[in-house]
C-alpha cells in the first residue's frame, strides 16, 4: 500500500493493548575521572569502573513516571561487556501497555556503574516524555542529554535542552523530523549528503561537549507499508485536547518559479554561440569524455538528457557528426527557439553522416517540430522500400498530427479555387457541372471496369463515403469539396493539382510524401486510405479530441483522393477501387446490423445471415457475386463474392461473422468481420509483432511466427484474418500416437 502524503494516518493509544518497548542504543561523551582527593577519601574507587582501561560494564535502568509518581517497576538492560564504545542495542519491554499510558507520562533512564560488592553508583540520568506537545507518541531515534551524577528525575533531568539557540543537535533533530513527516521536499541524492553531514555534526558536537548523550529509539506502528502515528486518547475520558488540523507550513506563491533562470540562459548562449563553433570544430574528447559520450549514445530514445549531457553532446558535435546514430541525440540538445542555435544545427545536419531510414522515424515524433528537421526525416524515409514503408505506415499516419498545421500543404484543397473553377467551367460549357470530361471519364471507367453492382453510380458511392465521416460544423467546407471535384475539367485539375510525383522528395512534407508513394503503389494506397478514414471520424462525446487535427486529417484524405484521381491510370483505378471498397463496407455493416436485430438464438441468426448474403435484392449489392475487388484487409487478394452457405457467427458476446470470400484464383479467403469492437489496439499489436518478425528474419533468426492481418475500417468495426489453427491438446494427442506407433 502506498502512503498518501496528504493524509494523516493514526491510531488511538487506547486501542493498543500491547506492551511498550524502548530500545537502548549508545552512550557517547566523556566520563570524567574523580580527582586524587576523592580516591584518598574512598580507596575502593580504584576498583570501580572509572579506572578500567576500556569501557566499564554499565547498565541502564528504565522506569515510567506520571505526576511525580512511579507507574512501573524498574527494568534494566542485560549484562553486556564493552570494548571501545558503550552500545547496548537492546529492546526493553516495559510492564505497561499503550492503552494504560497517561498523557503526561515520562520515561526516566538512569545509567549505573558497579562500585564494590553489591554497590552501584549512578553515572547520570535523563528523561523524556512519551508524547509530544500535540499528544502524538514519539517515534524514531532521539539523543538525550545525560545529567552526570544524578538519578533520573522528571523535573530535574530533562533530556531535551532548553537553550534552543545553542543546541545545534536539537535543531537538526527537529529538521530531520520535519523531513520524515513530509514537511521538507525529499531529494534522494541531496538527502544522502545531508544526513551524512548531520551525523558528522552530531559526532563533532558530542566530542566537543562535556556532556554525555544516550541514544534511545521509540517504536513505530506500521501496517501494510503505512506508518501510523499513535495519538493519546483515553476511552471514557471527558478531557479535551486541542490540536490544529492544519499543517505548520504555509504555502506562499513564488512568481519567479515559471520564469527563466538568467544564469542558465546566459551560460547556454555563451556555450552555444557562433564563436564557439570555430574552436569546437577540431575538438577531440579524451578517454573519459568518450566513455560519457558512448553512454549517452546508448540511451533509449525516450530518455531525457540532462543539461550537462546536452552541453557535452553540443560541445563535441563535430566529432559526433561521423556517427549516424548520434544525430538524434544532437538534435535533442538544440533549443529550437533560438534562431542562431537552430541555424547552426540545420547547417550541421547536411554534413552529418546520413542515418538509416528506420532511425529517422524518431525525427517525426512529437519532440521534433522544426519543419527542416521533419523534411530531413522525410528525405531519409524516401530511401526506404515500399515493403519497409508499409511496416511503419500506421505510425507515419499518427505522426501527421505532430506536423505543423501551417506546414501541411493545404493549398491543393483550397475551396475557393474549386468554387471559381466550377463556376467558370459551367459558364464556358453552358451545361450542367456534371458534364465535365473528368466525370465522363470516371463514368466510362466505372462502366468499363465494372462496379460492385450495376445500379450504384459513382455519385452515390461518394455520398455514402462522405456520410461515413460524421462531420463537425467546421467540416462543411469539406463536404463542399466532396462535390466540387466532380465539376473540374482535366486541364483545370492539372493546373490546380501539379503532379506530386514530379516534386522531389526532399521538398515534400510528410503528408505529401505519403500521398506520393501511395499513388504509385496500390497496396500502400489501400492501407493509407483506411488509416486516414479512421482518424477522420468524430470521436464519441466526452472524449478529448483536437478539432484542428481531425480537420487536418480530412484535408489530407481529400488531397489523397484528388491525387489518385488526377494521377496515372493505375492511380485512377486505385481511386475507383477504394470507392467500391467503401460502398461494400457500408452495405456489409448494414447487413450485420440487420442480423444482430434478430432476437432468436445463434443458429437462427446464422440462417438469417446466410439468407441475406444469398439475397440479391435485400441490399444495394449482390454479396454472392460482384466484380473483382481488392479486399481491404489484404489488397493483394482479389475477391469476387462471399460464399453464403459457409458464413457463420462465433460464440461470443458480439458474435463476429466468419466470411468465406471467393477469389479470382478460385481459392477461398476466410476473414472475421467484427462489428461493435474497436480493433485499433489489436491492429497496433499485430503490426509491432510483424515488425519484430521482419527485423529478426534479417538477422537470420526465424521464430516461425504467423502474424495474421488486422484492419480497423472504423472505430467500431473491422476485419481480422482467419488462420487455421490446431489446439494444443490435439498436438499432444498426435505426439502420443506417434510415439506409440514407432515404439
Amino acid at each position: 500500500m502506498e502512503p498518501d502524503s496528504d493524509k494523516f494516518w493514526f491510531v488511538y493509544s487506547s486501542d493498543l493493548d500491547v506492551d511498550i518497548q524502548i530500545k537502548i542504543g549508545t552512550l557517547d561523551g566523556k566520563r570524567e575521572k574523580p580527582n586524587y582527593k576523592a580516591l584518598l577519601d574512598d580507596p575502593l574507587l580504584k576498583y570501580s569502573g572509572l579506572y578500567q582501561s576500556g569501557c566499564s560494564d554499565l547498565y541502564v535502568v528504565c522506569q515510567v513516571y506520571a505526576d511525580g509518581r512511579e507507574l512501573t517497576l524498574p527494568v534494566r538492560t542485560s549484562y553486556k561487556p564493552f570494548s571501545a564504545r558503550w552500545n547496548w542495542n537492546e529492546w526493553l519491554t516495559l510492564p505497561l501497555r499503550f492503552s494504560d499510558l497517561p498523557r503526561n507520562s515520562v520515561l526516566a533512564l538512569t545509567i549505573y556503574d558497579t562500585y564494590g560488592p553489591r554497590r552501584e553508583q549512578p553515572i547520570g540520568g535523563t528523561t523524556i516524555s512519551f508524547f509530544g506537545k500535540y499528544g502524538v507518541f514519539r517515534q524514531g531515534l532521539h539523543d538525550l542529554r545525560v545529567w552526570p551524577g544524578r538519578v533520573a528525575d522528571p523535573v530535574l533531568t530533562p533530556g531535551k535542552g532548553q537553550d534552543h539557540g545553542k543546541d545545534q543537535m536539537q535543531r537538526l533533530a527537529k529538521l530531520a523530523k520535519k523531513h520524515r513527516n513530509g514537511h521538507i521536499m525529499k531529494v534522494d541524492w541531496l538527502d544522502r549528503l545531508t544526513f551524512r553531514e548531520i551525523e558528522l555534526i552530531n559526532e563533532k558536537e558530542k566530542r566537543s561537549s562535556n556532556s554525555m548523550y544516550l541514544m534511545v529509539e521509540f517504536p513505530r506502528v506500521e501496517h501494510e507499508g503505512v506508518i501510523y502515528s499513535i495519538v493519546c486518547w483515553e476511552s471514557g475520558s471527558s478531557v479535551e485536547y486541542n490540536h490544529r488540523t492544519s499543517g505548520n507550513m504555509v504555502r506562499m506563491p513564488d512568481p519567479e518559479i515559471p520564469l527563466e533562470n538568467l544564469q542558465e540562459a546566459k551560460h547556454h548562449k555563451l556555450a552555444r554561440s557562433n564563436r564557439s563553433g570555430v574552436t569546437d570544430r577540431d575538438l577531440k574528447p579524451n578517454s573519459a569524455i568518450r566513455d560519457i559520450l558512448h553512454t549517452i549514445m546508448g540511451y533509449p530514445p525516450t530518455k531525457q538528457l540532462s543539461s550537462d549531457e546536452q552541453d557535452i553532446v553540443w560541445k563535441y558535435r563535430f566529432y559526433l557528426s561521423s556517427q549516424k546514430k548520434a544525430l538524434m541525440k544532437f538534435l535533442k540538445c538544440v533549443n529550437w527557439k533560438l534562431s542562431g542555435e537552430a541555424k547552426q544545427a540545420i547547417e550541421l545536419i547536411g554534413r552529418w553522416a546520413p542515418p538509416e531510414a528506420d532511425d529517422a522515424l524518431e525525427l517525426l515524433g512529437p519532440g521534433f517540430t522544426h519543419p527542416e528537421v521533419r523534411r530531413y526525416a522525410v528525405e531519409r524515409l524516401s530511401l526506404a522500400a515500399d515493403e519497409d514503408l508499409l511496416l511503419y505506415l500506421l505510425q507515419l499516419v499518427q505522426a501527421l498530427k505532430y506536423e505543423s498545421l501551417e506546414g501541411v500543404d493545404m493549398s491543393l484543397c483550397d475551396v475557393s479555387h474549386y468554387s471559381s473553377a466550377s463556376d467558370t467551367s459551367g459558364a464556358d460549357t453552358g451545361g450542367t457541372p456534371s458534364e465535365g470530361p473528368v466525370q465522363e471519364m470516371l463514368d466510362s471507367a466505372e462502366l468499363g471496369g465494372g462496379d460492385i453492382t450495376q445500379s450504384v453510380s459513382s455519385s452515390s458511392m461518394e455520398e455514402s463515403e462522405a456520410a461515413t465521416i460524421q462531420r463537425s460544423p467546421t467540416s462543411s467546407l469539406i463536404a463542399e469539396v466532396e462535390s466540387s471535384d466532380q465539376f473540374l475539367s482535366e486541364p483545370m485539375m492539372s493546373e490546380l493539382l501539379p503532379n506530386i510525383a514530379e516534386i522531389p522528395d526532399t521538398n515534400l512534407d510528410l503528408a505529401s510524401f505519403l500521398i506520393n508513394r501511395a499513388a504509385q503503389n496500390p497496396t500502400l494506397a489501400n492501407y493509407l486510405y483506411w488509416y486516414l478514414l479512421v482518424e477522420c471520424e468524430d470521436h464519441e462525446p466526452g472524449l478529448k479530441h483536437d478539432t484542428k487535427v481531425r480537420e487536418m486529417y480530412l484535408w489530407v484524405l481529400r488531397r489523397f483522393k484528388l491525387a489518385l484521381q488526377q494521377g496515372s491510370k493505375e492511380a485512377r483505378a486505385s481511386r475507383l477501387a477504394l470507392t467500391r471498397q467503401h460502398h461494400f463496407m457500408d452495405q456489409l455493416v448494414a447487413l450485420v446490423k440487420a442480423v444482430a436485430k434478430e432476437s432468436n438464438n445463434r443458429m437462427k441468426r446464422i440462417d438469417k445471415l446466410q439468407a441475406l448474403l444469398a439475397d440479391t435484392e435485400a441490399f444495394k449489392i449482390n454479396f454472392a457475386y460482384f466484380e473483382p475487388l481488392p479486399l481491404p484487409l489484404d489488397p493483394e487478394v482479389i475477391v469476387t463474392g462471399i460464399i453464403p452457405e459457409k458464413a457463420s457467427l462465433f460464440k461470443s458476446a458480439l458474435e463476429p461473422s466468419r466470411l468465406s470470400f471467393k477469389t479470382v484464383s478460385k481459392d477461398e479467403y476466410v476473414a472475421i468481420f467484427k462489428n461493435g469492437d474497436d480493433l485499433r489496439q489489436d491492429q497496433l499489436i499485430i503490426q509491432m509483432i510483424t515488425l519484430m518478425d521482419k527485423v529478426l528474419r534479417r538477422e537470420n533468426l526465424d521464430l516461425k511466427l504467423t502474424p495474421y492481418k488486422v484492419l480497423a475500417t472504423s472505430s467500431k468495426h473491422g476485419f481480422v484474418q482467419f488462420v487455421e489453427s490446431t489446439a494444443v491438446a490435439e498436438v499432444k494427442l498426435f505426439l502420443c500416437l506417434m510415439k506409440f506407433i514407432f515404439s
